[in-house]
């Protein structure tokens, strides 16, 4: 299956809460995510906070054109859980 995101919310910080098409919700912490010139802008709560759902991409971006793949958001609100450590290995998240 590929993953899409079906909807997100911005928290607090640099927290969102995610759904997937899979039927998973989590809350994604980005905070040591934001490096390199696309993401440091993120690093602004305002601008962080300012997401959106791009259906054509099917995963959140921001304004300054940053977007993050659903593979990668799915890692950061799952990364815990031990029956998926196996898909972020083939993912290439985890050694």
């Amino acid at each position: 299956m590929i993953l899409h995101i079906t909807d997100a919310k911005y928290l607090k910080d640099y927290q969102l809460e995610l759904s997937f098409n899979n039927g998973k919700k989590g809350i994604a912490d980005l905070s040591q995510s934001l490096d390199g010139s696309v993401f440091n802008p993120l690093k602004d709560k305002k601008l962080f906070s300012q997401l959106k759902l791009n259906k054509e991409l099917d995963t959140v971006v921001w304004p300054n054109g940053a977007d993050f793949a659903p593979e990668y958001l799915y890692f950061q609100a799952f990364k815990y859980i031990p029956e998926l450590q196996d898909q972020f290995r083939v993912w290439g998240y985890i050694d």
